[in-house]
């Protein structure tokens, strides 16, 4: 009897933090491509867009690795260093007061100084509710790029990847059972993967499909979480 049968991952993979790895695929290619053209860009900023889950912290991340920069708490143009990379999080999430003049003047001092500064949001920021004008105009002149939420092909690929990342061979059909019952984010990904992990030990089973089936009824049932599709 043969062993189960490994899934390829046919993306490039690209090297973030610590052992993480960066999946590449369609649903993040053209902000890859501007991580990669870094410095090279028409101006100061670059924002990156998507719903939660899709990515965008760990590309960040990518980018702080890739150029040595840091992560900004807040908009500050006093902490702008000459060529230096800067990465703001979360510009319109749920409850945070943008304080328009500050993320002007920094991005007056990432100009001045010849840095460079990646945003992320969920929404464009021609969709933000701004009320300085100059800033807005600032925004539209600046590259912004769409991150989509993960497809299944993505989806499969981080599967596979946390499972490799603990050893655990599995089969194509355990992971092709997963995707389209799964929440369609990246933490999702690994969290899921944890919980299967965890009742493997815990049985001492191998990873099948019916032990998925058993850890997603759990999920899907515990308290305060979310239905599992």
């Amino acid at each position: 009897m043969t062993g189960p049968r490994q899934i390829p991952i046919p993306f490039e993979h690209r090297p973030a933090l610590e052992r993480d790895d960066y999946l590449v695929t369609p649903a993040n290619a053209e902000a890859v491509a501007w991580i990669d053209r870094w410095p090279d860009w028409p101006g100061p900023l670059l924002a990156v867009w998507g719903p939660g889950g899709c990515g965008k912290s760990h590309l960040a991340q990518v980018f702080l690795a890739r150029t040595g920069g840091r992560l900004l708490a807040a908009p500050d143009a006093a902490e702008v260093e000459a060529g230096g990379a800067y990465v703001l999080e979360d510009l319109d999430r749920a409850g945070r007061t943008l304080n328009e003049e500050a993320l002007f003047h920094l991005f007056n001092a990432l100009k001045s100084a010849e840095g460079r500064m990646l945003i992320t949001a969920r929404a464009a920021p021609a969709r933000w509710d701004l009320n300085l004008a100059d800033l807005t105009s600032r925004l539209k002149g600046s590259p912004t790029v769409e991150i989509t939420a993960p497809d299944d092909t993505l989806l499969a690929a981080l599967l596979v990847k946390h499972f490799s990342d603990r050893q655990l061979r599995v089969d194509a059909d355990v992971v092709a059972y997963m995707v389209p019952r799964m929440d369609r984010t990246f933490q999702a990904a690994a969290d899921l993967v944890a919980a299967v992990d965890a009742e493997a030990l815990a049985r001492k089973r191998p990873v099948t499909v019916p032990l998925v089936r058993a850890v997603l009824e759990a999920l899907r049932t515990a308290p305060g979480s979310q239905e599992t599709r």
